[in-house]
């Protein structure tokens, strides 16, 4: 296997952290502001892209290369997703044995309400996903949980994320000191390096957006989770946002974390909560 790439990534990912530092207010790791955060994190990729409105974002690295927006739009006539979300459709319409249904778990019947998720649980302390839900709602119901990596899990997401389309991510950080340390647990995260290739997720997904790693143009992370769940022609098929964490932990040789952690979930709070304000576009398809 070819590193060079990967080192050359590495070492421009380095030489640019100074920038951003600068760009992100008090460093990524130690505001305890999550407003002034997300107002920062977006203002970052405004000025880097000037070109792009804001909404743009959403669909990665599609909005940052000509060829590859063309090649996208005339894909969406006939859209690889578009099997999963069928899939997903009738999952969430059939009801469980007990005759209850997904929609009996969710407000609004779980039409129309991708945006409001992940969300703190100020009764458990803890951030709750979609796909956490979903599962807690068959547990509930009597059903076995399904993966969090596999076919079914991100049918049932896209499905649920169609239903939102347009609507604008409305993450809410309430007046909670645990749903704040959440906040800046994922934050944190998200900003430390790892991994053989010590990468964090800003290394690609701030510093180097629109760059190649070997075949794939990365993605911004403004956004970034407004179109998942994601078909992509490396998988072969439809991936969750736990895929999607464990497969980046993977790409840059560190030790993936089990899905749904506290870790992923807070990971996932507060990617979502700085894109507040984008719209929902999944599910999205990725090369």
């Amino acid at each position: 296997m070819n590193l060079r790439p990967a080192i050359r990534l590495a070492s421009v990912a380095f030489g640019l952290a100074t920038l951003l530092s600068a760009a992100l207010p008090a460093g990524a790791a130690d505001s305890a502001d999550p407003a002034a955060d997300a107002k920062a994190f977006q203002n970052y990729f405004t000025t880097k892209f000037p070109k792009l409105k804001l909404a743009d974002f959403v669909n990665g690295p599609y909005s940052l290369n000509e060829d590859m927006h063309r090649q996208w739009v005339e894909k969406e006539e006939f859209p690889p997703y578009e099997f999963s979300l069928e899939m997903g459709k009738e999952m969430f319409a059939k009801p469980f044995k007990n005759g209850k249904g997904y929609a009996d778990c969710f407000d609004n019947g779980g039409i129309g309400v991708r945006q409001n998720y992940p969300y703190f649980d100020e009764k458990e302390g803890k951030v709750i996903t979609l796909e956490l839900a979903l599962n807690r709602c068959r547990e509930a119901n009597g059903e076995a949980p399904l993966s969090y990596m596999k076919d079914e899990m991100a049918a049932l997401t896209a499905y649920m994320a169609f239903t939102s389309r347009g609507k604008p991510f409305d993450i809410k950080i309430p007046n909670d000191p645990r749903a704040l340390a959440a906040f800046e647990n994922g934050k944190q995260y998200f900003y430390t390096r790892r991994g053989q290739l010590n990468f964090s997720c800003a290394s690609c997904h701030v510093q180097n957006p629109g760059q190649r790693m070997r075949a794939e143009i990365l993605a911004p992370a403004l956004g970034i989770l407004n179109a998942m769940p994601i078909y992509r022609s490396e998988w072969g098929g439809m991936g969750t946002i736990s895929r999607r964490f464990t497969s980046c932990n993977s790409q840059t040789r560190g030790v993936p974390l089990e899905p749904q952690s506290d870790e992923y979930r807070d990971l996932e709070y507060y990617l979502s909560y700085v894109s507040n304000g984008l719209p929902i576009s999944g599910p999205g398809a990725r090369p």
